[in-house]
């Protein structure tokens, strides 16, 4: 009789503690700065439309917020011009990433070669490749403003200035000052394609007999 009331009493016991981290409620992570928003960006094994849009979403809010105080940066800063490099490197990265992002988005919807029997499905394929041509359209601007703050990264006042915590970023703007990173050509070499595949499919004949053999007489 000892025993099953233990065991009933570990039972309900183990209940009560279930039932009371089930009504508990988990504590909001808010969003105020470049820093937290930087952190809900993240890169899914297999990217879907929804994954990417939801990142373009995360990066466009913190390109817009505030810097969070230097303390708390993803680098140790201890003085006003690591401040400064520290502000200008974010900012580049944060383009950088809209680009990449915008550029996975748009290959969802891109199709990169135009076949004879694509003509029966060519509306669809025109609609989405209007959405991949809006993507790669967008990135110019992100392109303009990540060049922006590479240069103002890359001022003679921060010649010998290195976050060494940030060397992702001081090779990302390396690779842009130098020309070894530019985007404006891999947007105009991928438009330029895009252009081609939809004038290819306007052109044909969805309605063609290309299914049909014709037999001798």
């Amino acid at each position: 009789m000892k025993k099953s009331f233990v065991k009933a009493f570990k039972i309900f016991s183990l209940c009560s503690l279930i039932a009371v981290f089930a009504v508990e409620k988990p504590s909001a992570y808010v969003c105020k700065y470049k820093e937290d928003y930087y952190k809900l960006y993240h890169i899914h094994h297999q990217q879907l439309s929804d994954d990417v849009i939801e990142n373009i979403w995360w990066l466009e809010q913190a390109v817009k917020a505030d810097f969070c105080n230097p303390l708390y940066a993803y680098t140790k800063i201890e003085d006003e011009s690591q401040w400064e490099k520290y502000r200008c490197l974010f900012q580049m990265h944060l383009n950088l990433k809209l680009i990449e992002q915008h550029l996975r988005l748009g290959r969802i919807y891109d199709k990169k070669v135009a076949y004879f029997y694509d003509a029966p499905w060519k509306d669809e394929y025109l609609r989405n490749l209007e959405k991949a041509k809006t993507c790669y359209e967008a990135c110019y601007t992100y392109w303009q403003e990540a060049s922006i703050w590479a240069e103002k990264a890359g001022v003679g006042k921060f010649n010998f200035l290195y976050l060494t915590g940030l060397q992702n970023w001081e090779d990302e703007r390396e690779r842009i000052n130098s020309g070894k990173l530019n985007y404006k050509k891999t947007l105009d070499r991928e438009l330029a394609r895009l252009n081609k595949v939809i004038e290819q499919l306007k052109s044909m004949d969805k309605n063609a007999g290309w299914n049909r053999i014709e037999l001798p007489e």
